[in-house]
């Protein structure tokens, strides 16, 4: 590391906000100088950094000014203003929001998998979709060892990917569901509570949401397979955090379950936990709060020539956003100007 940096957090009030204020510190990222920014009713809040209280400030050009690196937890409509600006003041802006994922001229990173793709970035990286990260890592060693020729993937989503009024939406609802209560729904469209809703952001002429277009787009971009055949179904869960994937996975070459435990367990930033005879298979619990993308269920598909299956766990709050951001931040540290 060369030198220590000036880092804002845009939106850092709103739950992937926190988390990144929590990994930058849990990381002992340099952080010479630390701006906590957010918009509306976030502002003139403060925050907890490495044991200080930080007044977060509102979100403007102004305050990006000075900054190395700009970590964006805000909505695309948000993003598509600041993240330029950022840019144009001469941050790097890394941004989570779907606002630039597509662009041609913006990178779209996971770090373990495509880190090349951050050459000539431009002042803008975007970090992908929270399903999308989860399921690039272990795609991304079956691609090198056997070929991709086709993925099929339904989501479990917890309602931590909706935001912070969407945990008290749930939490308010089982208590309501238990008491016999009224449910009232406010952040979804129905009841989340004790119910899974196969609806995740909106639908498209075809019937498709957005949430499935994103995990099929950006798969293909980070993976440089434009032609890869993908169907994904996204379903929103009663659960609060950390996402679950059920991964179909047709290859162009063998690959038994034996050799596929193997080679997942050796790559960076997966953890295999598979083993039928002990009952073990990572949950959504058991990942919330870690790092790692889990990885069980392994076994052969005999309806396909050479396919597995694949059940993908993730914390989507940290390697699902906060921490991937993160570490795009690491990886750009090297090349800042002393």
């Amino acid at each position: 590391m060369k030198r220590r940096v000036r880092v804002g957090v845009a939106g850092a009030t709103g739950a992937v906000g926190l988390e990144m204020l929590r990994v930058l510190e849990e990381r002992s990222f340099p952080v010479e100088e630390l701006t906590a920014m957010a918009s509306g009713r976030g502002e003139d809040r403060s925050v907890e950094f490495a044991g200080a209280d930080v007044r977060v400030v509102p979100l403007t050009e102004e305050s990006l000014a000075g900054l190395d690196i700009v970590l964006f937890a805000t909505g695309a409509s948000v993003s598509r203003e600041f993240v330029p600006a950022a840019a144009a003041a001469g941050a790097v802006a890394i941004d989570n929001s779907r606002a630039f994922r597509m662009d041609t001229d913006v990178p779209l990173i996971v770090p373990e998998v495509n880190p090349q793709a951050m050459v000539g970035h431009g002042g803008v990286i975007a970090n992908p979709n929270c399903s999308t990260i989860q399921i690039a890592l272990p795609l991304e060693v079956v691609r090198r060892e056997a070929g991709l020729v086709r993925v099929v993937a339904s989501t479990y989503q917890s309602v931590s990917g909706t935001g912070l009024a969407a945990i008290e939406e749930l939490a308010d609802q089982s208590r309501a569901v238990l008491d016999g209560e009224p449910v009232v729904s406010e952040v979804y469209p129905t009841q989340i509570a004790f119910n899974c809703l196969p609806h995740i952001d909106d639908f498209d002429e075809e019937g498709h949401t957005r949430e499935e277009r994103k995990m099929i787009d950006e798969t293909r971009k980070i993976l440089e397979m434009p032609g890869l055949g993908m169907a994904v179904t996204c379903v929103r869960v009663p659960v609060f955090r950390s996402h679950a994937v059920t991964l179909n996975v047709e290859m162009e070459h063998p690959l038994d379950p034996a050799e596929a435990r193997a080679v997942l367990s050796a790559a960076p930033g997966i953890r295999v936990l598979d083993d039928p005879e002990s009952v073990a298979y990572p949950t959504q619990v058991d990942a919330g709060g870690t790092d790692d993308v889990w990885v069980g269920r392994i076994r052969r598909d005999e309806s396909v020539r050479n396919g597995l299956w694949m059940w993908v766990v993730a914390d989507n709050l940290r390697k699902g956003a906060a921490l991937n951001a993160v570490q795009i931040a690491e990886l750009l540290i090297n090349e800042l100007p002393d």
